[in-house]
């Protein structure tokens, strides 16, 4: 059974050989360049640079000798463009270690911070000295009255929020040009690996008008304006089906997942209540995901941090074919619960390993302690693909990262 083979398996909930792995197939399973550095170095791998994909959170590309030691199944489409040393520019982690960044990324340093700027130079993000991140400055909708907005400006306000238009890898217009670098690198991408590849597309309905309104105005617009709530979220649902039909019609043969994603939990709860998701978002994703699955044939993978049990009924009869990263330590996430409940007709992607009290903070044994615990929960039936709890942090030791894939690998199935 190869990589694509055993990932598809289990999505589909169909026996597998082994337990499948991902690291870096998506920016929530990735891991901070600062701990892959060190990681690296930990492993004897004195060859390559520090390539940082997503400046952002600053997650850097598992290079092939990390992906085979882990025995990894995945592969994010991105690694199949910016190939070349000319799509790269040399930057500098927080720490002091030199990296490279994508070329075409518009970043400036004023005193000892430094700002991620919009193609039109507006300031919309910043890592202040000794900080291990970028944070979102600048909201383009701030001034904008919710309760008359025409959201006719959407397209032209994503281009200077930071999470909808800092350039990426795969980052191609979707003009002729643009959709046939991308169909030409995803297929070249295709016949190079046997990973299960996955697409990053987004499609953000709940996220993206807390980008550009901020949250405290969109979460005060839930409230007093649903009417204008379910116009906006309409309004997105045609920008991004528009987008999708071309990206989608570029890339659809070559790829095994599309990945969307909307931040629905918090630590003790969803941050909306599910009639307030039957109302506002699921007509959206399910026409935004039941066209997905027209263009092409591939599965269907939802990002949503924290508490969502009470919203994944809603979201499988929506589509959803999985979702990551699956938040244990959040309320109502006990994996015992979310088997037994949805086991049968859903896939969990993460949940493998604790990364805010566990990976972080103890010792390996306790780290395999706690995998071997977790597993056998997980796995039961399939429907199963291990990466730890979102994006391995900077702080995280590197020998507790080996001690995690090196239980998994060996984790023998029932």
């Amino acid at each position: 059974m190869n990589s694509r083979e055993r990932i598809l398996n289990a999505i589909e909930r169909k026996p597998v050989d082994k337990v499948p792995v991902d690291l870096g197939g998506h920016r929530s399973s990735g891991i901070a360049a600062i701990a892959y550095a060190q990681l690296k170095k930990e492993l004897g791998i004195t060859t390559g640079d520090i390539y940082v994909y997503d400046v952002i959170q600053q997650l850097a590309i598992v290079e092939q000798p990390v992906l085979e030691r882990f025995q990894v199944d995945t592969i994010e489409m991105g690694r199949g463009f910016c190939l070349d040393k000319k799509d790269w520019k040399d930057w500098i982690l927080p720490n002091g270690i030199p990296c490279k960044i994508p070329a075409n990324i518009h970043i400036e340093k004023r005193n000892d911070d430094w700002y991620l700027l919009s193609e039109s130079g507006i300031p919309m993000g910043v890592q202040k000295k000794g900080v291990l991140y970028f944070e979102q400055i600048y909201f383009p909708c701030l001034e904008n009255d919710f309760s008359t907005d025409d959201f006719s400006h959407l397209e032209e306000s994503m281009k200077k929020c930071m999470w909808t238009s800092v350039p990426s890898p795969s980052s191609c217009s979707l003009d002729e040009v643009g959709l046939k670098e991308l169909e030409t690198k995803a297929k070249q991408l295709r016949e190079s690996t046997d990973k299960a590849i996955i697409g990053l597309f987004g499609g953000n309905l709940f996220e993206l008008p807390q980008y550009l309104y901020r949250s405290d105005n969109y979460f005060l617009a839930l409230a007093m304006y649903p009417d204008k709530i379910i116009e906006l979220s309409e309004k997105l649902t045609n920008i991004y089906i528009k987008k999708l039909e071309k990206w989608l019609g570029a890339v659809g043969k070559y790829i095994d997942i599309v990945l969307f994603g909307d931040d629905f939990g918090s630590n003790n709860g969803p941050l909306i209540d599910p009639q307030m998701y039957r109302e506002f978002y699921k007509p959206f994703h399910k026409k935004m995901w039941t066209r997905t699955k027209e263009i092409a044939d591939v599965k269907i993978q939802l990002h949503s941090c924290g508490s969502i049990e009470p919203l994944l009924t809603d979201l499988i009869d929506a589509g959803l074919d999985m979702v990551n990263p699956v938040q244990i330590n959040a309320l109502n996430m006990n994996p015992v619960l979310l088997k037994s409940k949805y086991g049968k007709d859903f896939c969990f992607w993460g949940g493998g390993c604790n990364t805010q009290q566990i990976l972080n903070l103890q010792s390996p044994d306790v780290v395999e302690k706690s995998i071997k615990e977790l597993l056998p929960i997980w796995t039961n039936g399939s429907g199963y693909v291990f990466q730890q709890v979102h994006n391995i942090m900077a702080d995280i030791k590197p020998e507790n990262i080996i001690r995690m894939f090196d239980t998994v690998n060996n984790f023998r199935l029932q």
